[in-house]
């Protein structure tokens, strides 16, 4: 059992993480703006603000494993970046890993091939200024972060989100920062997204790495 810190916890990526990391047995605190309706039992949600460096260190000392699923929305629209630059610091300090929940505009479709964030074509314009803010984690604040920080930064299929939430189905593939579905066309449900991403946790196969996942 470790003791997984998910900042971030009650949005649609959050929310199935935290359900997967208790159902595993896993002691989970979850770190959010508002408290949801609905909480998963054994969680220890605390209200607070990601911004608050006081907070986060608190969630940070003595976890095993800490993760981002934060979005670059409302609150965090500008502030987004510096606040995973601090997550990476405490985490860093802790020795303790850091696992992101990224987004498809972050992966390739090929290698050596540009980010599909380098045209947006795809995406509505209004997502276009989140998806960029969320792109420069890995393509940027993560590399340059000290060596001595272990990062995941992990990427769903083209067509994730709470629109279409889909079902349990067991299974998934694992790609690395080249998209399994590089037409975009790809889809994993947010358990099974949530099942890969636990996966990753557990094994510790991937060390500073850009990986995704997919049906």
């Amino acid at each position: 059992m470790s003791r997984i810190t998910v900042i971030g916890g009650t949005g649609y990526a959050g929310s199935a993480i935290v359900a997967e990391a208790v159902a595993r047995g896993h002691e989970v605190t979850v770190l959010s703006r508002s408290l949801p309706a609905e909480r998963v039992a054994g969680v220890s949600y605390v209200q607070g603000d990601a911004s608050d460096e006081t907070v986060l260190s608190s969630l940070i000392t003595g976890a095993d494993v800490v993760v981002g699923a934060l979005a670059p929305r409302g609150a965090l629209a500008a502030s987004f970046r510096g606040v995973y630059r601090n997550i990476a610091r405490l985490a860093d300090a802790e020795a303790v890993p850091l696992f992101v929940v990224g987004g498809f505009s972050s992966l390739r479709p090929a290698a050596g091939s540009p980010r599909f964030v380098a045209d947006l074509s795809h995406a509505p314009a209004e997502f276009h200024a989140e998806l960029i803010t969320v792109s420069a984690l890995v393509s940027d604040d993560l590399p340059s972060a000290p060596e001595t920080l272990d990062w995941v930064f992990v990427s769903p299929a083209g067509k994730f989100g709470s629109f279409a939430p889909g079902e349990r189905l067991g299974r998934y593939r694992v790609g690395d920062e080249v998209a399994v579905e590089p037409e975009g066309g790809g889809a994993i449900s947010g358990a099974d997204y949530a099942l890969g991403f636990l996966d990753l946790v557990e094994q510790g196969n991937h060390h500073r790495a850009h990986v995704n996942l997919a049906y």
